[in-house]
């Protein structure tokens, strides 16, 4: 098998379990990987449009709309006003960083867990190497 494929082929059986996971962590709050996704995103960058959400996530913005709609509703996320009426900004509440909070700490545990025996220098160069595959398909406007 042509080493591409092979690459690929692993990335695919990581992924599955490790969202299958990451939800079963998730699930307590109400919560799955999209919404987390969005959640972590927010943490990170404190308000943003659902625009800049979805091009960040390459997620359509209907979908962004029902996810944010949904992290509204558990009262995880608050909207605030934008620039101008039409323009809709969304950061976490008050609520929505306690659960974070909690979340990151359960979900470093285990990523540090899952990632036991592998050295920091192979960890970097594996992110190197998906940031290159992540900006080849960028690049080509997918």
């Amino acid at each position: 098998m042509e080493s591409y494929r092979k690459f690929f082929h692993q990335y695919f059986l990581l992924y599955r379990p490790f969202i299958s996971d990451l939800n079963r962590l998730l699930n307590e709050y109400d919560l799955h990987y999209s919404q987390w996704s969005i959640m972590y995103y927010l943490e990170m960058y404190e308000s943003v449009t659902l625009v800049e959400l979805s091009k960040h996530l390459y997620v359509e913005k209907p979908t962004i709309t029902r996810t944010v709609n949904s992290l509204i509703k558990l009262q995880y996320v608050d909207q605030i006003k934008g620039r101008d009426n039409r323009e809709k900004r969304i950061q976490l509440s008050p609520r929505g960083k306690e659960i974070t909070a909690i979340l990151r700490k359960n979900i470093d545990e285990y990523e540090q867990d899952i990632m036991t025996g592998i050295s920091p220098e192979k960890q970097a160069e594996v992110i190197e190497v998906m940031d290159q595959i992540r900006s080849m398909i960028i690049k080509r406007g997918v």
